[in-house]
């Protein structure tokens, strides 16, 4: 068998993406489960996460949102039997490829698949669940009637957060970074209260915020990158879009939550004095924790139970791509990596 794995050569480099043979997998016991994959989905890699953890290694396994059936279980197993249909993350440090037709995982990290939902969407949608619930439930305790300000809504994420964050109760906004997008907002339904296209610059971002909220700012703001310096001063064109910090903190309530995916965010004494005043907060977004601790296991698996519960029910209508056969897994993994695949890609076996 064959899986998908990346390597980098050196710090600074491009990773490239290689398809290895794999060993065979060992015997099945205490509480692991052999699973027959169906279908994986693609999410970018964060090598400097990865790194900081010391999980460094010449070839690390690429795709870990699966969905697939229990062939044999392990003795010790109390959740699961074979033929289920499950469905799960395999956690940071595993050595198993997702992108193989036969892996290893422990059953603390599956979760039984609902019958109607469709192999790909299972796996396509589980990941960006878990990370809309840890930034509106868990980070930011979103309630009904707040506003909730979701950046870039057209993305695969920002779709699924949207939904979830609409059927909360919650008064959507959201920006577009292109007219498609603009029009796939649009279209959504429930509706978003308002879309602010920002690809043209004619509208003012933050007052268009303040407008939509009577002048008293949004409760809840997620993120999906900021600009930590002016627009002349930032290298990339793709970062132009993106908001400034200090229009993020502008929009902020009293109270407000603050949830960012910026990892290396950059805060001046001003900007805590106004989060300050305003009795704001800033979370962090990093949908990795709750696999690097076993304490919130049992939390944890309630959260992807309830993902897929919202799948099935249609609360949560996923944005993917077309279907990849395995062949073209490496491809399909390259343009995650460079961030231009704008829908969930999912790779079914």
């Amino acid at each position: 068998m064959k899986g998908l794995y990346f390597q980098q050569n050196s710090p600074g480099e491009e990773i490239s993406f290689v398809f290895q043979e794999k060993e065979n997998l060992p015997d099945i016991k205490d509480n692991y489960v052999k699973l027959q994959v169906k279908a994986c989905a693609l999410s970018w890699i964060n090598i400097k996460l990865l790194s900081e953890m010391k999980l460094e290694k010449e070839f690390f396994p690429v795709g870990r949102e699966i969905a697939g059936v229990v062939l044999e279980v392990g003795n010790k197993v109390s959740f699961f039997h074979p033929d289920d249909e499950v469905v799960g993350i395999l956690p940071l440090d595993s050595e198993e490829s997702g992108l193989c037709e036969i892996v290893r995982i422990h059953e603390h990290y599956l979760v039984h698949k609902p019958e109607k939902v469709t192999w790909t969407e299972a796996a396509g949608v589980i990941r960006d669940g878990i990370r809309s619930y840890t930034a509106l439930h868990f980070l930011s305790h979103l309630s009904p009637g707040k506003s909730v300000l979701i950046m870039d809504g057209a993305s695969a994420f920002g779709t699924i957060a949207i939904q979830l964050a609409y059927h909360r109760g919650a008064k959507v906004i959201s920006t577009a970074y292109s007219l498609e997008d603009k029009q796939y907002l649009e279209r959504l339904r429930p509706a978003i209260v308002r879309v602010i296209d920002v690809s043209n610059g004619k509208d003012d971002f933050t007052e268009s915020c303040l407008e939509e909220t009577g002048g008293i700012g949004v409760d809840i703001i997620l993120d999906a990158g900021v600009r930590l310096y002016s627009k002349n001063d930032e290298p990339a064109l793709n970062l132009q879009l993106l908001p400034h910090k200090h229009d993020i903190i502008t929009l902020l309530g009293v109270g407000g939550h603050w949830i960012t995916t910026e990892e290396n965010l950059q805060l001046d004494p001003p900007d805590s004095h106004c989060l300050f005043l305003k009795g704001a907060t800033v979370s962090f977004l990093n949908d990795e924790v709750w696999n690097l601790s076993n304490v919130q296991q049992g939390r944890y698996l309630c959260i992807l139970k309830d993902v897929m519960e919202k799948l099935s029910t249609g609360v949560f209508r996923p944005l993917l791509d077309e279907p990849v056969p395995p062949y073209d897994a490496k491809v399909s993994m390259e343009i995650v990596q460079k961030s231009q695949a704008r829908k969930k890609q999912v790779i079914q076996f």
